[in-house]
């Protein structure tokens, strides 16, 4: 039997071949598949930011990609090389080709999102909108706080051009207008939460297109990684996230130059694409993407120290590319399912 080794701060309870050194209880494994409970009975939860009661229907969802995932300290195979300290509450390293977990801090555990949510927008709405296609901005995309590029009202744009702005630089009233191309924002916002169903992304509560603080509004680590492996799959979603530099007109400030503020493309060696995050009560949040000798890896990090992210990810990357193919993994990015699922 394979041992693993489970990093944290007080000794726990564990199973057979496993040390669980984190403070918080490992989650209840379910006997029976979400779908068999009708009643909602209530377990207690807490993540690394607040406490809330998840229906017990939910905690087998828990539990998607392997067991080893559900606990809320760092797991890693013995004898593994030792990870790096990163100040995050949760993280996944992961083989985007095999889907193989190799390292995993809190995976399933739910927090704000920020703007890594806009990568979900993005595979949502990809394949519903033509490239060379207008969106009218509405005055709901145009009053988004912070506006950052500062559509117009009543003013048409490029699909294309917003994709840009929403991956380069984060803008929030292009994430707004991009889901209202669905025909209204309750349809795009419903898309989204489907797509994240699709992709077993369980944990994933998509409230605004733009990852700003919503009541409710929740990712995993786990799942982001499910999101950016279905965007490394996406060729459009790599032309725009990687782009470098654009301009987009027509603006309540002009011209708006647009500099990709992932910094993973430019200054690490085989950095792919990503997408950062930060608001006050989700801390920096990332999501990176990165190909070296024929190994892609994904990186996703929540609830980090400001400014802390993208080293934090170069680190996990070295350290995944090094045991990538040498360690064993901890758990899998299972596959969508099928629709309706």
């Amino acid at each position: 039997m394979t041992s693993f080794v489970a990093v944290g701060l007080a000794m726990a309870a564990s199973g057979p071949g496993v040390n669980d050194t984190h403070a918080a209880p490992r989650r209840p494994a379910r006997t029976t598949a979400p779908q068999a409970t009708a009643h909602r009975a209530r377990a207690r939860r807490t993540t690394g930011h607040q406490a809330r009661a998840v229906p017990r229907d939910q905690i087998g969802r828990e539990l998607i990609g392997g067991e080893l995932l559900a606990r809320r300290g760092i797991v890693v195979a013995r004898g593994a090389p030792a990870l790096p300290r990163v100040p995050a509450s949760a993280y996944v390293i992961a083989d985007a080709s095999t889907g193989a977990v190799l390292a995993a801090k809190d995976a399933h555990g739910e927090f704000p999102p920020a703007s890594t949510l806009k990568v979900l927008t993005a595979i949502t709405m990809l394949p519903r909108l033509r490239p060379d296609a207008t969106i009218v901005a509405s005055r709901l995309a145009a009053s988004a706080v912070p506006n950052i590029v500062g559509l117009v009202p009543g003013r048409r744009y490029r699909v294309a051009d917003l994709f840009r702005a929403l991956l380069m630089i984060s803008a929030n009233d292009a994430a707004v207008s991009l889901v209202q191309g669905a025909g209204s924002f309750a349809r795009g916002m419903a898309l989204m939460n489907a797509e994240a169903h699709r992709l077993r992304a369980y944990d994933v509560v998509a409230r605004v297109p733009n990852g700003l603080p919503a009541p409710g509004q929740v990712v995993s680590a786990y799942d982001l990684a499910l999101i950016a492996r279905r965007a490394l799959a996406m060729p459009a979603f790599l032309r725009y996230d990687e782009t470098l530099t654009s301009t987009f007109h027509g603006t309540r400030f002009g011209a708006v130059p647009m500099v990709n503020q992932n910094a993973l493309l430019t200054q690490y060696p085989g950095g792919i694409g990503g997408k950062i995050g930060w608001t006050l009560r989700a801390g920096a949040t990332y999501v990176g993407m990165a190909r070296r000798n024929g190994v892609t890896l994904i990186v996703t990090i929540l609830h980090a120290t400001p400014l802390t992210e993208i080293a934090s990810a170069e680190r996990l990357l070295d350290w995944g590319f090094a045991a990538a193919g040498r360690v064993r993994p901890v758990g899998v990015l299972v596959r969508p399912g099928k629709t309706g699922e």
